[in-house]
This record gives C-alpha cells, sequence and structure tokens, in this order.
C-alpha cells in the first residue's frame, strides 16, 4: 500500500551526494531500478533523472519490519529512503558516477507500487518503437532518452540567455493565424464564431516577425512550436520547436556572424568542445556541382566529378546521348574498391533506380590494367583512359556514373555517395562539419503547376546584381539566403527580406499572384510595408534536429517528449481522434467519411 510522504523533504537527487557528503544524512526519492536479496541484506539501485545511487538496506539497521517492506519492492516501485551516505563496502563500479557510494537505509517509505513494465526500463532498449511509444511515460524514464530532453533543456536556457545578452527581444507570436498558399500545408482549426472560416497554425512565425522589424522591435527571438501537414522522416514531425530570431539594419555577413557564436557557445557549454570558426562557406552551385546536395556532409570525400565534356562524344550512347540532350554525366570514385562484387553493384543500382534514375553504369580500374565495366567495350581504349584520368582514378579503384538530366544526376549521385559513406563506414561520427550554403536560387520551376515557386518564400530579397535578370531570366536570379548545415543535415535557414514594395511586387508578379491576390492574402504585410521598413533579416534553427546532432542520434523522436509516428499519429493517446456530433454542430461542420479507419497501435 502506498505511503504519504507527509512529514519528509528530498534531500538530494542520486547523483548529487557525493563523497563531500560521506557520514551525512540524506533523503533520496526515486524508482527501483533493480533489487538484488542477500539474505540479511536488500540492495537497491535507486534511480531519478540524474542516475543511480545503491541503497543497502540491513535488517540490524532498519528492523525486521522496514525490512520485510523492502522485501517487498520490486521494479519501478517508487521510494522515499533516509539513510547514512558511506563509501562502499563492496566492489566500486566505476562506469556510474556514485559508484564509490552508497546509502545505508534508516528508514523506507514506498510511495508508489507499480505493475510490472511492458519493457524493461534500460538505456538502448531493443523494444520495437511502437510498444515504447505507446506507453511513451515509461520509455521517457529510459535514462539514455532523459539525457536527450534534459540536453535539449540545456539548449533552449543557454540560447535564450545569449540572445538576450546579444539585444534580442523574445516575443511571442500568435498560433491562430491565416493561411497562406505556400509551403507545406498548413493544419487548419475552424471558427465556431466564424463558421466556415479557419484559422491555421503556423509553419514558422515569419511575417509576425517580420511585422516585429516594422514596429521597431530591433532584434526578436522566440522558442516557437511551428506545424505542418507534411508527410515525415526520421527528423521530421508534424509539430517542433523552432529556434526563431529576426534582426534589422543587418546584411547576410551580420546574421551569419552572430549565429556562429551561437553555435560555438552551445558546443562549448554543453559538449566542451571548441568550434573553429568562421565556418566554412559554400554557394549552392558549388554544394550541387561537388557533392549534389545543397546540404553536403563533409565528414568524407568523394566528390562528384563533372565528365560530361570528356564522354560528350564517346561510342557509349547512354553518356553521349545524356549529353546531347542537355544533360549531363557525373561520376564518383571510390577508393579501393574495385574488387567490389557485382551482386553489391547491382544493389546500388536498384538504390539509384528508387531515385528515378534509369541505371549506374560502372568502370573499376583494376591493379593489372585491365578494365572491368559495363560500358567499356562501347568505348575506345583512348576515350576510357581519359574518363580515368577526369575522375582521378588509381588502380584499384571503383568508377561509378549517373547519365541523364543535370539535376537528376547530380541528385542521385549526392545520395549515392552518402549511402556508399555509410555502407563502407567512412564517416568520422566524431566530428561537426559546419558549412555555410549561400546563394541558392531565388526560384525553381513547378513542373506540375508549370510555374515559378520561391526555393525559401516569398519575402527573401534577391541579390542586387541579379535583379535585371528578374523579368528576362528569373531562373538564373539568386537569392540573398543562407542555409547552415551540419554533417549533411541542414539545422537552419534564412535570408535577408525584401523591403521595397516595387521588389515585393515583382516578386509576387513572379511567383503569378496578381496584385490583387497578393493583396488578399498578404494585406497586412503589404499595408505595413506602406510605413517604413528596415532592412531586415533573420534565420531559424529546427531546434530538435540541432540536439539530435549533437548527440549523434539517429531520429528527432528521441528528443521530444512525447512525439508523432510516421502517418502524424500519437500512439500513446491515440490522437487525433474523433469528436461528439455536438463539437461538429458547434462549428457547422458535416464530416464525410472517405474511408474507413481502424485504431492503430
Amino acid at each position: 500500500m502506498a505511503e504519504s510522504m507527509k512529514g519528509l523533504k528530498r534531500t538530494h537527487r542520486c547523483t548529487e551526494v557525493t563523497e563531500a557528503n560521506i557520514g551525512e544524512e540524506v533523503v533520496l526519492m526515486g524508482w527501483t531500478q533493480k533489487r538484488r536479496n542477500l539474505g540479511g541484506m536488500i540492495f537497491v539501485d535507486l534511480r531519478d533523472r540524474t542516475g543511480l545511487m545503491q541503497i543497502v538496506f540491513d535488517v540490524n539497521d532498519i528492523g525486521e519490519e522496514a525490512f520485510e517492506k523492502a522485501g517487498t519492492i520490486r521494479n519501478e516501485f517508487v521510494l522515499a529512503v533516509t539513510g547514512i551516505v558511506e563509501r562502499r563496502a563492496g566492489a566500486v563500479n566505476e562506469k556510474l558516477k556514485t559508484g564509490t557510494l552508497e546509502i545505508r537505509a534508516k528508514a523506507l517509505r514506498i510511495l508508489a507500487e507499480s505493475e510490472t513494465p511492458p519493457f524493461p526500463i534500460e538505456e538502448n532498449s531493443q523494444t520495437r518503437e511502437d510498444l515504447r511509444l505507446k506507453y511513451r511515460f515509461l520509455d521517457l524514464r529510459r535514462p539514455d532518452i532523459q539525457h536527450g530532453i534534459m540536453v535539449k533543456s540545456q539548449v533552449m536556457t543557454l540560447s535564450r540567455s545569449f540572445m538576450a545578452n546579444e539585444g534580442f527581444l523574445e516575443v511571442e507570436t500568435p498560433i491562430l493565424g491565416k493561411s497562406t498558399p505556400e509551403g507545406a500545408r498548413d493544419y487548419l482549426v475552424p471558427s465556431r464564431i466564424y463558421p466556415g472560416r479557419f484559422f491555421a497554425l503556423p509553419q514558422s512565425p515569419q511575417l509576425f516577425k517580420q511585422l516585429l522589424m516594422v514596429a521597431g522591435y530591433d532584434r526578436y527571438f522566440q522558442i516557437a512550436r511551428c506545424f505542418r501537414d507534411e508527410d515525415l522522416r526520421a527528423d521530421r514531425q508534424p509539430e517542433f520547436t523552432q529556434m526563431d530570431m529576426e534582426l534589422s539594419f543587418v546584411d547576410v555577413d551580420d546574421v551569419i556572424e552572430v549565429n556562429e557564436r551561437l553555435l560555438k557557445h552551445l558546443w562549448k557549454e554543453v559538449l566542451g568542445i571548441d568550434l573553429q570558426t568562421p565556418f566554412r562557406r559554400m554557394t549552392y552551385r558549388e554544394a550541387m556541382d561537388r557533392f549534389g546536395s545543397d546540404k553536403p556532409d563533409l565528414r568524407f570525400g568523394m566528390e562528384l566529378h563533372d565528365v560530361s565534356d570528356v564522354v560528350k562524344d564517346c561510342g557509349f550512347s547512354v553518356f553521349s546521348g545524356a549529353v546531347a540532350n542537355g544533360g549531363s554525366v557525373r561520376g564518383i570514385c571510390v577508393k579501393g574498391e574495385a574488387g567490389m562484387p557485382r551482386k553489391k553493384i547491382d544493389a546500388l543500382t536498384d538504390f539509384v533506380k528508387g531515385y528515378g534514375l534509369k541505371g549506374l553504369a560502372y568502370l573499376a580500374v583494376q591493379t593489372d590494367g585491365i578494365y572491368k565495366s559495363s560500358f567499356a567495350k562501347f568505348m575506345q581504349p583512348e576515350e576510357l583512359e581519359a574518363l580515368v584520368k577526369a575522375m582521378d582514378a588509381e588502380p584499384g579503384d571503383l568508377l561509378l556514373f549517373a547519365a541523364d538530366k543535370t539535376k537528376l544526376a547530380c541528385e542521385t549521385m549526392g545520395a549515392l555517395r552518402c549511402e556508399l559513406a555509410r555502407r563502407l563506414e567512412l564517416i568520422d561520427k566524431s566530428k561537426f562539419e559546419f558549412l555555410w550554403v549561400v546563394e541558392f536560387p531565388l526560384l525553381e520551376w513547378d513542373e506540375e503547376e508549370q510555374r515559378f515557386s520561391a526555393m525559401h518564400h516569398p519575402f527573401t530579397m534577391p541579390m542586387e546584381e541579379d535583379l535585371p535578370l528578374i523579368d528576362s531570366d528569373p531562373g538564373a536570379v539568386r537569392a540573398k539566403a543562407y542555409d547552415i548545415v551540419l554533417n549533411g543535415c541542414e539545422i537552419g535557414g534564412g535570408s535577408v527580406r525584401i523591403h521595397q514594395n516595387d521588389i515585393q511586387e515583382k516578386m509576387f508578379e513572379c511567383l503569378g499572384f496578381t496584385k490583387e491576390a497578393a493583396y488578399e492574402q498578404f494585406s497586412f504585410l503589404l499595408d505595413a510595408f506602406k510605413y517604413g521598413v528596415p532592412p531586415h533579416a533573420g534565420l531559424a534553427y529546427g531546434l530538435d534536429r540541432i540536439v539530435m546532432l549533437m548527440l549523434g542520434l539517429d531520429s528527432i523522436r528521441d528528443v521530444i517528449a512525447f512525439p508523432k509516428v510516421k502517418d502524424s499519429s500519437c500512439l500513446m493517446t491515440q490522437a487525433p481522434g474523433t469528436v461528439a456530433p455536438k463539437q461538429l454542430e458547434e462549428l457547422g461542420l458535416n464530416i464525410e467519411v472517405i474511408a474507413d479507419t481502424e485504431d492503430k497501435e
């Protein structure tokens, strides 16, 4: 039966007890990790969010009645223990922070009993994720999950303090806003007072933070909840935490400088690592050409080579035809892998087909000077030698090639580069390689809509020298946009914003908006821009993703207390769920059931 803690006050968390406390009486409270009954003595590992402390129950110290009570303890029982801090009489556990200490119990209260958990509460659990997420309140007790949640809290606290010292004001922006046509799908909230109208949950505080600059607040900062109704991946969630900022009277270098100092501060305080600044910078075009990605992983080499000029007139029609049709041929050199079995090369071919590529050409440079290849018979010896030279290949290397439209060839080989690095274990996971990717295209062509869309958002400033191209060649216009990339993941992005009405109107025109349509969607912003807009710029981080990468984790779910799964549902609460007919009636909604759904676990 559970007991009260009345009259009892915890003096320490488990690992707050140190050798300086030896001989003192302490009161600890927490959960039972493990119990071992050795007859006249019972050992319990007590756990709280800081770690473990060994408790010793000796019948001679605690008395028979309390000792019998200790004998009923099971895993996950909640205990309050009063006892004396001692140096361990038995073996020292060097893996524990408290491995030299133990508490010799004088009194015990069982504050709550527990059923047997559906899985062990332990680090690096092998329990399948869906079961752990169904019982997330238990999963959150695991030390590795608790560590991620606590580091995230530390990052938030450090960031707030740093930004405050830099003159930023923390300002909350609305959760209920207006749906806008650009970007991902909005989550919509029906209005009871205005039937047929909807609020939208924010994908970001973008428009409001720009309005704060118009209002003269100069430097804004917010740790904001954001929502996007999109398909999920390991590093995405339908609701997530964004670390958001906006600055007035600045340009690209100013935003980059303050953010490099912020990241340097976080890595030093959280991980004890001194990051070297300034970080490298690379244009979008260079990143795509060299790595096939606008978020390249710089922890390993294997860069892409453009061999289009070398093979444009060769006898292999797959190569020459791709170049003739306006595409290109891109290759990567895999050092020392000329002996890779055909079965593995076929698996790599299947991998690139998943990206839309029709196939993968290969050439193994054998140590005896012979080429083993899928296409060598179509090319002259001098053409093969020129290709090998262009790839900087040596005997023993494996060359892989994609021939197609340039964008598809680059992106696919970029993905293959990363896949090979994983399979061949080329990645040094102890490294943190930061990179600023700059000068993104302002616009990208949407084949489905047959119009340009904003690569970032409609309020991104074009580079001044490219403004004359906005009418004649809008696809060539570069943006004053910048992404911060870490180990092949984009952790943040931002841009200098448009603050001149004529440029903003031209941007809307490029995106296919009439003046009337633009005003209908963004009237509050365009009205504000009539009253003196300072030059301004900003950036936003995916906070969950930063912490995930800091800790070397594979999923942001491990640093979010109550995450969703890939279908956007919550296995613990069974959300989303149905609502009462009366609620729908109040909102003026009539639900049409499109297909039967089953409860998901």
